[in-house]
């Protein structure tokens, strides 16, 4: 049997992953919100093509002030853009190692699921041959897979 993935985290790695996760949560705290299913679709992300579109709108709000509404906040518009441009980067880095411990994961689920199915399988050859111990074992194991037939090793016969 192949492992498409061999790797382990010390005791200490862990602690130092937790704690660097507890830290940004800290600083985050109260600066980041949650959006509901429903909101997340009302409200969308820039692309490429509209955040060149608002850049272009800044530099005007800055070379010509006086052409900017009463009602537009333009020290809260600066605000909100500065904020933004410190998430994206980050966001990009936390996307990056979010997709490589999801890839991560997956192959250690496949190892895992591969070596539990070739021990099933196993179990089951040798329950058949009625080794002592091993039919409720398979038995147990069989549960997982309801829809098939078990194959139960038959009584030895007092002939």
């Amino acid at each position: 049997m192949i492992d498409k993935i061999s790797t382990a985290f010390t005791t200490e790695e862990e602690e130092q992953i937790n704690q660097a996760l507890t830290s940004i949560e800290q600083v985050l705290k109260g600066k980041v919100i949650n959006l509901t299913p429903d909101e997340k679709q009302q409200y969308g992300r820039l692309g490429n093509k509209t955040q060149n579109w608002i850049n272009k709108i800044d530099n005007y709000m800055v070379q010509k002030p006086e052409l900017v509404p009463f009602y537009i906040k333009k020290d809260e518009f600066d605000k909100d853009m500065s904020a933004r441009d410190t998430i994206i980067p980050i966001l990009k880095r936390i996307n990056g190692i979010q997709e490589s411990l999801d890839d991560t994961s997956k192959l250690l689920s496949n190892d895992i699921y591969n070596t539990a199915i070739a021990y099933y399988r196993s179990i089951k050859i040798v329950a058949l041959q009625n080794i002592p111990g091993t039919t409720s074992i398979y038995q147990d194991l069989a549960t997982q897979f309801p829809g098939r037939r078990s194959v139960t090793p038959e009584e030895p016969s007092n002939n």
